[in-house]
């Protein structure tokens, strides 16, 4: 194996390594996992297995991701890696002037209609059922519909972060916009408890059209007319001709070289570049112990200053001022590798040389490899529910700037910075296979932890998730979780970290992972442990 996969680790868990032959899905619900698999069963390969797991998502974990979310994905087919955007961009009518005549002067809303962006995910859906799949989108979306239409028993972490939200959205949305969310998602009053049913007509039949037309009824149909008319009613500027003229678009996934593997990231507006730059900060380190002070102070140094580079340039490509070619160069790594010493320092953006989502991972038996990733952000996202569709905008413009000088600043048509990223590793011309880490900024850290954890520290996929993990934050903070040895939280402590240990492991992201041995086609799969995930292997 180019990979460990032995049975054996040091890190307590509920779950081994799970091997497959012939298919694999690994995703946070169990049933999703399960209906990937199924589409594989049926003649399907790994693309179509991760558009029906995706689907299905939207329905049985709706506390991550809906109909109106984003997605990425990196997709490994005849031998060659593919990255597919699906994000969304800026309605044309969202202007600074118009948010800010709306009362809000620094920053655009967390909640209601000003800060959703266009969907991608429904469209992305189809472009990756067009370009690769082998079933028909009706065939793939089956499984999801029925679980809309019919229901299903809610599982227990995911009806912990429905309650958390409920209480939450009851405080905060309280205006006439928000009623349909309340409808959909509490529809007793409360929300839906561990091992209760719960169903959504309106989110079946949205899910049917988008089936039977390709996904043109969201954009450019009935539900787009729905749209529209939600957002004129409310004074919001998601317009038909917003979705109309939305598609999503193929690009060329980046790549950082690490210790005999590529690891690969979608390019900005993704932030998957933040992992890439730490990556090859940490490179130029010798690190061959995981559990010690001097490894966990190094990845922190390594994670915060190519954050600040990502927070401080990551935008739409279009409007990037610097490229990415210069943030991941050996030389502008050397230079920042050299910032790293024996004391957290308080990191600032530097100067190149010119020049709350849902994760899956799909394997077939013929090679076929998908890292998928879909959104609403913040949990359910803006808390606007279009009446009787289900469909749960996002509010992925929150991350847009109102200042005129900073290079996040809201344009209309354009995209902001995103956080949700998928991962992919290879070796030379080899897949090893799909990897990712979701939630919010997390994700970059989690993609660095993950591939340390697998590349120099030898962990098998699922020890590789089940390690304790860091969360940088701001400055010195970084919060750790209560498993990690006390005696190396105290070190770090001492290091000048400002270090806090999380009781909530909500915060740490929700990981997935399946590498493939190229000799015997042999799946390895490792799912979260901080959820209720499953690897559905055949």
């Amino acid at each position: 194996m180019l990979l460990s996969t032995q049975d054996q680790y040091p890190y307590a868990s509920k779950r081994n390594v799970v091997y497959g032959k012939k298919g694999m899905v690994a995703t946070s619900q169990p049933l999703a996992a399960q209906a990937g698999l199924d589409m594989i069963k049926a003649g399907g390969n790994a693309i179509d297995a991760a558009i029906a797991t995706a689907a299905c998502l939207t329905v049985v974990e709706p506390t991550s991701n809906g109909i109106g979310s984003d997605a990425f994905a990196l997709v490994w087919t005849d031998g060659k890696l593919h990255g597919l955007n699906a994000s969304g961009q800026a309605p044309m009518g969202l202007t600074p002037e118009a948010v800010k005549a709306a009362g809000h002067t620094k920053e655009l809303p967390t909640y209601g209609v000003l800060p959703v962006t266009v969907p991608g995910t429904p469209r992305g859906w189809a472009e990756l059922s067009r370009k690769f799949g082998k079933l028909s989108l009706k065939e793939v979306l089956a499984p999801a519909i029925d679980y809309a239409e019919n229901g299903y028993p809610v599982s227990p972490t995911l009806a912990k972060y429905w309650a958390k939200a409920a209480a939450s959205f009851r405080k905060k949305l309280t205006g006439d916009e928000f009623k349909h969310w309340f409808d959909t998602f509490t529809p007793d009053g409360k929300a839906p408890k561990a091992g209760e049913i719960w169903k959504s007509p309106g989110h079946a039949k949205t899910l049917r059209l988008i089936a039977e037309t390709n996904a043109e009824a969201f954009y450019t149909g009935e539900i787009a007319d729905q749209i529209d008319a939600f957002f004129k009613k409310h004074q919001g500027h998601l317009t038909k001709e917003d979705l109309a003229a939305y598609q999503p678009e193929w690009v060329e996934p980046i790549k950082s070289d690490y210790k005999g593997y590529e690891v690969w990231e979608i390019p900005p507006n993704g932030q998957g570049l933040i992992a890439l730059e730490a990556l090859n900060i940490l490179k130029g380190f010798d690190l061959k112990t995981k559990d010690c002070v001097d490894t966990y102070h190094k990845q922190i140094e390594a994670v915060k200053l190519a954050f600040v580079d990502g927070m401080a340039y990551i935008t739409d490509p279009r409007e990037m001022k610097v490229s990415q070619e210069e943030l991941l160069s050996d030389e502008y790594a050397a230079e920042r590798r050299a910032l790293i010493g024996e004391e957290a320092i308080t990191p600032e953006p530097g100067t190149p040389p010119s020049g709350g989502t849902v994760y899956l991972a799909a394997a077939d038996g013929d090679g076929n490899m998908i890292s998928f990733i879909q959104s609403n952000y913040m949990g359910f996202g803006s808390g606007i529910v279009i009446p009787e569709t289900g469909i749960a905008l996002q509010n992925r413009g929150h991350n847009f700037s109102l200042d005129e000088t900073h290079h996040n600043y809201l344009k209309p048509g354009r995209k902001t910075y995103h956080t949700i990223i998928p991962g992919f590793l290879t070796k030379g011309n080899e897949a090893v296979g799909p990897f990712g880490v979701m939630g919010g900024f997390m994700q970059p850290q989690g993609h660095v932890q993950i591939v340390m954890n697998t590349i120099d520290f030898g962990l098998n996929p699922q020890a590789a998730l089940d390690a304790p993990r860091f969360l940088w934050t701001e400055g010195k903070k970084v919060q750790v979780e209560a498993n990690l040895p006390i005696e190396i939280t105290r070190a770090l402590a001492d290091k000048g970290h400002d270090i806090s240990i999380a009781i909530d492991e909500g915060g740490f992201g929700r990981g997935q992972i399946i590498w493939r041995n190229p000799e015997t086609g042999v799946l390895a799969g490792g799912t979260e442990p901080r959820t209720d995930g499953e690897v559905a292997a055949w």
